[in-house]
């Protein structure tokens, strides 16, 4: 069973959005988890990526991912009406969701795309949501809108000041951590480094801290071990045993080394899958 791309579009430089057929998974998805799809049905790579939404009436999941290697180079690619061979899912644990009072959701680049459907289920369970969302420049920011709509509170950072405070998420958030409006729980999705600094602040005010580990994942299904975490001092495989975590019992040191073990791959594979695109023609305009 195939998948239409139902509509596309760019949202910053390497960043897309799909609306795609997806019924099974639309009516059973749950904030926080992601699906497995493969462009084609031969050889393909099989990639994550999270379930940024769902619309279970109309029977289509949205999808947001960066053009980082060959298979997200080729899913950019395709267009309206193209259709994806394969979308399983949907697959890992829920995102606990309920009314803790005050939240915080913090998020950094591509990070803001799984952390949306969290911060709109913990609104629609009656939390009050203050939302960080940081990106290193204003072109890079994406889903402000929609967080915008969603949130109590909007605090936009940039790393050259272009938009918003020039600041990383840090500051913010540690301001938010000792005023009066002290968050209860703290959601923080993004890059590796920024997440583990987003837990150093909340640690020191022992506020309870959610983070999704998902970037590392490969497989997606605990096979290929290639999403291995230390945990509180144990292994855990993000695909199955998360993607989310309690931040303050991560290792993210070991985490960040184990992120650049394919770097080298991937980025061959990129740069071939780029090759072969230019003798084609089809980036020529």
């Amino acid at each position: 069973m195939s998948h239409k791309i139902l509509s596309k579009e760019q949202l910053s430089e390497n960043v897309f959005t799909a609306e795609i057929e997806a019924a099974l998974v639309a009516r059973a998805r749950k904030p926080g988890q992601f699906v497995i799809i493969s462009l084609n049905n031969e050889y393909a790579e099989r990639i994550p990526l999270t379930i940024a939404d769902a619309d279970a009436e109309k029977g289509t999941i949205r999808l947001i991912w960066q053009r980082v290697g060959k298979t997200t180079a080729e899913l950019a690619d395709l267009k309206e009406g193209d259709e994806i061979a394969n979308v399983a899912g949907p697959l890992g644990k829920p995102t606990h969701i309920e009314n803790f009072g005050i939240v915080a959701c913090v998020g950094g680049g591509i990070g803001n795309a799984p952390l949306l459907p969290i911060a709109k289920a913990l609104k629609q369970a009656g939390n009050k949501v203050c939302s960080i969302l940081g990106a290193r420049n204003k072109e890079l920011l994406i889903l402000e809108d929609e967080f915008a709509r969603l949130s109590d509170e909007l605090i936009i950072t940039t790393d050259d000041g272009s938009y918003g405070r020039k600041a990383l998420v840090t500051e913010p958030l540690e301001e938010l951590c000792k005023s009066e409006k002290k968050p209860n729980q703290v959601f923080a999705i993004g890059p590796a480094i920024m997440m583990k600094f987003c837990c150093a602040v909340t640690k020191r005010y022992n506020i309870p801290t959610q983070v999704s580990l998902n970037t590392i994942m490969v497989d997606g299904t605990g096979m290929c071990g290639g999403c291995r975490i230390e945990f509180d001092g144990q292994p855990k495989f993000v695909c199955v045993d998360g993607p989310e975590f309690d931040g303050h019992k991560v290792n993210f040191d070991l985490m960040m080394k184990r992120l650049g073990a394919y770097k080298d791959l991937e980025q061959k594979a990129h740069e071939k899958y780029q090759k072969h695109r230019c003798k084609i023609g089809l980036d020529k305009t």
